[in-house]
């Protein structure tokens, strides 16, 4: 029966409307794929001379055991966001002579095999071949690499339980950052709290029961709960949402703006995607602490700069990026009215603007790092709202992918194409460049200056720039128009 559920849907990969359109965006999904295994299995050959160099008067497994907590929720971390369930579909076996067990069984094992289970072994295994030609005892290394891949399994089946459970992932966002605070201020040590119980899977090789025995319970948990809904009628049928209001009449200010506003703000709160982007803006605000807390990048100005504009311009970029394919399902109909494009263009370059504003306050904190850390992210502010606004405007005019906003925004590359790669070249690249070069040859003072004064020209000629993009975005209409007609592009 598993060969005959392969079978299916390996042909309804192939026979699908979708298979051969964004043929380069697989590939190059697919390469990344292969680059990060890669990657990691050259981290895990390499593990056991790094550990050496760090701390040569402790054994690399000990090492290793302090640190293995954070494996464990940084897996929990990635699984929940990126990792979906392997289902099939199902419906029409319901309805034949197939037992409902056979159909869960098939699903929960297909999803060992899981490429995100081979992040562990890649890590893990050439780490374990490597304690192996160091002498270390065949027995223990074998059960420890035995306990890891149990691990990496109970974060599979725990992330199915746990799955777009908001509380869930507060909880671990929680740890993460407690466990964080409490090592770095020397409050409670977490690695020498965690390190035994870690460290005791490979020097008591029947410890490993523990975790086997936890990844035994996690999958019959998950093979009743999938099995109790497993019904035509059950958890399958969709969901019948309550929509909600929101009074959002303080946007007429805004005057003829108002109305598109007040729709990216209905898109932004009422779809999974787009309310995700809003989460990861908030999140990667304190992207800059794990560079600013390093000497190593103290005196490197071009990565405070990517700082800079990654931080107060992580919204331009995420959401600007896919403008207008985000109103991919209803352009067709706004093109046909009567409804001005400038002004369009104008309410997203507003929302935009407030999103700028708002991440460089939130950045002000990072001042105790010193004034150049805030003189740096006040320019790059302003550069964000000077240049990158109009430039992250004009390349949306090359989107013509159609977007759904139902669907998962993890892993989903519905509206990607190359302009999303080629875009971070002016809006990261050019403003990197150019600092880097005025504060080797000049001095910091001018490459900050250089920032601030091309924002500054690029909002007073606003109105040019946006005129500019309008007569773009009317050129490309009917090409944008004729892409966002297709489904599953």
């Amino acid at each position: 029966m598993f060969k005959r559920f392969i079978s299916l849907q390996w042909k309804a990969f192939f026979r699908s409307a979708s298979f051969g359109k964004s043929v380069g965006i697989k590939i190059f999904m697919a390469f990344m794929g292969l680059y990060l295994l890669a990657s990691l299995a050259i981290l895990g050959g390499t593990l056991y001379f790094i550990l050496r160099k760090l701390a040569p008067t402790e054994g690399p497994m000990w090492v290793l055991s302090q640190f293995l907590i954070y494996w464990v929720l940084a897996e929990l971390f990635f699984r929940y966001f990126m990792q979906k369930l392997p289902v099939m579909d199902i419906k029409p076996l319901l309805i034949n002579n197939i037992k409902r067990a056979k159909i869960v069984n098939y699903i929960l094992g297909k999803s060992i095999f899981s490429g995100f289970n081979l992040l562990t072994l890649v890590t893990f295994v050439p780490f374990a071949i490597v304690l192996l030609i160091k002498g270390y005892p065949a027995v223990n290394v074998s059960v420890w690499l035995l306990a890891m891949l149990a691990m990496a399994l109970c974060a599979n089946f725990l992330n199915f339980l746990i799955n777009k459970n908001d509380i869930a992932l507060g909880v671990i966002i929680a740890l993460l950052v407690l466990f964080w605070g409490l090592e770095y201020f020397g409050i409670i040590s977490i690695t020498n709290l965690f390190g035994p119980i870690f460290h005791a899977l490979y020097a008591y090789p029947l410890t490993v029961l523990i975790p086997l025995g936890v990844l035994l319970a996690l999958y019959f948990l998950n093979f009743n709960h999938l099995k109790k809904i497993l019904y035509l009628d059950g958890a399958l049928k969709g969901k019948a949402k309550e929509a909600k209001a929101s009074d959002l009449t303080w946007t007429r200010r805004f005057g003829e703006m108002a109305p598109f506003l007040q729709l990216d703000l209905k898109l932004i709160w009422r779809n999974k995607r787009t309310k995700t982007q809003v989460w990861i803006s908030l999140l990667f605000v304190f992207y800059g602490l794990i560079f600013y807390t390093q000497e190593i990048y103290a005196n490197m100005v071009g990565i405070h700069v990517f700082l800079g504009i990654f931080m107060t311009g992580i919204f331009l970029a995420n959401f600007g990026q896919f403008i207008p394919a985000w109103d991919s399902a209803y352009y067709g109909m706004m093109m046909s009215q009567n409804i001005p494009l400038r002004k369009y263009l104008e309410s997203k370059a507003l929302l935009i603007t407030v999103s700028v504003v708002a991440m460089f306050f939130l950045t002000i904190p990072y001042i105790y790092f010193g004034w150049k850390v805030f003189a740096v992210n006040t320019a790059c502010a302003i550069y964000n709202l000077g240049i990158n606004i109009p430039v992250i405007l004009y390349f949306g005019s090359f989107n013509k992918k159609r977007i759904e906003l139902d669907q998962s925004p993890f892993g989903n590359m519905q509206g990607t194409s190359a302009v999303q790669f080629l875009v971070m070249l002016p809006v990261l690249g050019a403003p990197i460049l150019l600092f880097s070069i005025l504060n080797w040859l000049v001095s910091f003072e001018a490459a900050i200056s250089s920032l601030v004064g091309l924002g500054i020209l690029g909002y007073a000629f606003k109105n040019k720039l946006l005129d500019f993009v309008t007569q773009q975005y009317a050129n490309k209409k009917h090409v944008m128009l004729q892409g966002f007609r297709q489904k599953n592009g």
